[in-house]
């Protein structure tokens, strides 16, 4: 890589980008993929945050992309904070595993200075060398003091948690109607629809969860 420049998407960069995710996705976790039509509609959505939509170009072409909502952590007196999630992010499949996604998110993190904390849910291995750790770690839960193997929390804020019980909640912007995601992408020039291993593997990390006792302590493993 000769050159690379981490910079805001514009509006020119939209068609490229929604490629970029529909390349990166195609057959990861389903056959076929939404990411591209998630990456459309989340640019309306009152959730978005714009200045944290970044794209990284390499030699001079849009190499990867990531994009930030609004999400919430809720204690259990009821006290909510403002939070950040991140997603689709994509990283073009010529270019992945040389550290392209990881600058990427560095440099999305140094620009959010200020929110406490990131939560996404992804494979563990992809994220934890980026300071993500199990939600488990930070007593990070969904309702019904749920903690997905998959749901993973990286603190912004030194010390924000703090041992407190929180429950996550994402936005509505991802709740997406299947119809017109496959009606959008018919737009796009045809791909087969196949399935492979890492279809196996989101289903095993999507359906596996922490099970401990309420009380706990944050980062037992009894």
């Amino acid at each position: 890589m000769d050159h690379l420049l981490i910079r805001p998407e514009q509006t020119g960069d939209y068609r490229a980008v929604e490629e970029l995710h529909r390349r990166a996705f195609w057959n990861l976790y389903v056959p076929g993929c939404q990411e591209h039509y998630i990456a459309h509609v989340l640019r309306s959505h009152p959730d978005f945050v714009p200045e944290l939509d970044l794209v990284c170009e390499v030699d001079g072409r849009v190499a990867a992309s990531i994009m930030y909502t609004r999400s919430w952590l809720t204690d259990r007196q009821g006290t909510r904070v403002d939070i950040l999630t991140f997603g689709p992010l994509a990283v073009d499949p010529a270019l992945q595993r040389r550290g392209v996604g990881k600058r990427l998110m560095a440099e999305s993190f140094r620009r959010a200075a200020g929110c406490p904390a990131v939560v996404i849910f992804g494979n563990p291995g992809n994220y934890v060398s980026s300071g993500f750790k199990s939600c488990r770690r930070y007593n990070v839960c969904l309702e019904g003091d749920v903690f997905p193997a998959a749901m993973l929390v990286r603190e912004l804020t030194p010390g924000f948690f703090d041992g407190r019980r929180y429950r996550y909640a994402d936005s509505p912007a991802f709740q997406i109607d299947p119809q017109a995601a496959e009606d959008f992408d018919r737009d796009f020039p045809p791909m087969e629809r196949a399935f492979q291993p890492s279809q196996e593997e989101f289903f095993i990390h999507s359906n596996s969860v922490i099970r401990l006792p309420a009380d706990a302590e944050p980062g037992s493993s009894e």
